[in-house]
């Protein structure tokens, strides 16, 4: 693949700070790195050579773009923050962003003016536009523009919602979010329907998810999908395995391994995310997944003391990766294989550590899950000894 110059704010943004290089030569590097961290082991893999598979064409891949808005000179602008700071870098496109939520940002910025539309000062607190988020449906094309405003009175909101998808007729929904707050979250609770149903639709694995605003869906929903798949694979599931889902967000790893087996409980801290998980399975029409809101360790731990045994665990931690006591319950259960999928290779070794006391490693697979940054995902598959 050819060689494209780095972006002018790559040394400012850092969002993508190893853009420059050939795509061949960007994945070398990483297969490098994850085989220096986890070549301990590969030596009884069929394959002993830790391959991560990316993308055929690793740009515009990021399918939820977020701009911030600011002044600079007089003139409105919009684009990412600088690295460390709140400094807002003018920015029309982006290398990773998806192309169309770029386009629909620039549209909106030029709109302010004549709608009389002030953005937010965080200094002040003076204004009202703070952000703009677009959230585009990879397989149903399908586009949610949510307008985050520190005040619900929007001046003229029927008017510019009106021009800006007659410019922009793809846009399926339209929400004006109110932010109050004074911290740095992006979305506030309150959400008010300007246009459409409030929500879009996009698909994993033939699995089709109702995305809200505050909803978790992966920004780069193509390499998700492979994740997922070779998750599946590596599982080696049977129709009358029993799954847990541990870290399961959504859902979307349970919704995706229902069909192949007889039951699978999907577990959660966090309450939207299970709320979204549960509407999932109704929306798919699939009966055999339970969703449990609360912490996942403690659920395996009492799963654990109760006697309850499960044939696979799937998990999926936060970059912070799992814990002892989510590691020892898994001992207690004994399920014949855990997959495990980590966003973090530095936690994944320190888990492998305790989690090869009692299972092999025998299937590894690395994920370009986010081109040109340093993220790596990685999926494993353990079996008990």
């Amino acid at each position: 693949m050819e060689k494209r110059n780095k972006c002018p704010l790559v040394k400012k943004c850092g969002g993508c700070n190893l853009c420059g290089e050939t795509y061949e030569e960007y994945l070398k590097k990483k297969e490098d790195e994850l085989n220096s961290l986890l070549g301990e082991y590969t030596s009884d893999l069929y394959d002993p050579h830790i391959r991560v598979l990316g993308m055929k064409d690793p740009y515009h891949y990021r399918h939820k773009v977020t701009a911030a808005f600011s002044y600079k000179k007089g003139e409105i602008i919009s684009g990412i923050y600088e690295k460390n700071s709140h400094r807002v870098l003018k920015s029309d496109s982006c290398f990773i962003e998806n192309e169309t939520a770029d386009k629909i940002i620039v549209t909106i910025r030029s709109l302010l003016k004549s709608f009389k539309i002030k953005v937010y000062d965080e200094d002040t607190g003076y204004g009202l536009l703070r952000y703009v988020m677009v959230r585009v449906g990879k397989a149903t094309g399908q586009v949610m523009v949510i307008l985050v405003v520190s005040d619900p009175v929007f001046p003229s909101k029927n008017n510019f919602v009106k021009e800006l998808v007659k410019r922009h007729p793809e846009i399926t929904t339209v929400i004006l979010n109110v932010n109050s707050r004074t911290d740095s979250m992006v979305l506030g609770e309150r959400n008010i329907k300007l246009y459409g149903p409030g929500k879009i639709e996009d698909s994993l694995c033939n699995v089709r998810y109702n995305i809200s605003p505050q909803a978790f869906f992966q920004v780069n929903p193509e390499m998700t999908e492979k994740i997922y798949r070779t998750a599946i694979d590596f599982a080696k599931l049977k129709k009358t395995d029993k799954v847990i889902d541990a870290y399961c967000g959504i859902g979307t790893i349970a919704l995706t391994a229902s069909s192949h087996v007889e039951e699978v409980t999907g577990v959660e801290l966090n309450h939207d995310a299970i709320e979204d998980a549960i509407e999932n399975s109704y929306k798919n029409r699939i009966k055999n997944v339970r969703f449990i809101a609360g912490d996942a360790g403690d659920f395996m731990q009492e799963a654990a003391a109760q006697g309850v045994k499960a044939d696979v665990v799937f998990m999926d931690p936060p970059r912070t990766g799992s814990t002892i006591e989510f590691i020892n319950a898994i001992f207690a259960m004994e399920p014949s294989r855990v997959v495990y999928v980590s966003c973090n290779p530095e936690t994944l070794k320190r888990d492998l550590k305790q989690l090869t006391k009692k299972y092999k490693v025998k299937r590894i697979m690395g994920f370009d899950q986010f081109p040109w940054t340093e993220h790596l995902e990685t999926c494993l598959l353990l079996e008990r000894l």
